[in-house]
């Protein structure tokens, strides 16, 4: 997983409340078998008019030009409530974002989400809507060291668990943990080996 330390990109903001899972991707594109080109279906019925052939959504933000680079998304409460697929995450990733600032999130989008490297942090909804009207030529900052996002105007703390900040910051995935007890997984094998063995 890339660790995250401190990321600076552009915003967009969506700023509804309750976008569940199957807004994010729809459930037709869950029979992928990689975790990687999704990011082309990334709200797919907000971001088309039609399918075949794809024609965007000019109404919908993340089409317009000057917001196709933003990597930090603001957006509403209960962000990715509903299924707990966790195909939402891998489309937010590959289309390029870093970071999700909402009001909240499931519980099991948000464990989806520090688990691939996205970081889901909280701010109040004050905070969320100072953020989401800066313009598409000013940047956030997102530092994760410190807990504090950083625009031109304004710095806003946030907090997250140390556990999932440590992981984060060295990009410590479920088996790069693991393999921190590989002397001692072998050390576990080497015995049993030996005792079956032995009978």
């Amino acid at each position: 997983m890339r660790p995250f330390t401190v990321h600076r990109g552009k915003t967009v903001a969506i700023m509804e409340d309750n976008i569940n899972t199957d807004q994010i991707l729809p459930s037709a594109y869950l029979n992928r078998i990689e975790k990687t080109g999704y990011g082309e279906f990334l709200f797919d019925n907000w971001r088309y008019l039609s399918k075949n052939p794809r024609v965007d959504n000019p109404d919908f933000i993340l089409n317009h030009p000057d917001r196709k680079e933003a990597s930090i998304l603001i957006t509403g409460d209960n962000f990715a409530g509903g299924s707990s697929r966790e195909h939402a995450v891998w489309a937010l990733n590959d289309y390029g974002f870093r970071a999700v600032i909402a009001g909240g999130f499931s519980d099991i989008f948000y464990m989806n989400s520090l688990k691939n490297g996205l970081l889901a942090l909280t701010l109040p909804l004050e905070d969320r809507q100072e953020l989401s009207s800066l313009t598409s030529k000013e940047t956030v900052t997102v530092d994760l060291e410190k807990q504090i996002v950083r625009s031109p105007y304004k710095e806003y703390s946030f907090t997250i668990e140390e556990e999932w900040r440590h992981k984060l910051l060295g990009g410590i995935d479920d088996i790069t943990e693991t393999m921190t007890y590989e002397e001692l997984i072998t050390a576990y094998e080497e015995k049993w080996n030996d005792f079956y063995a032995f009978k």
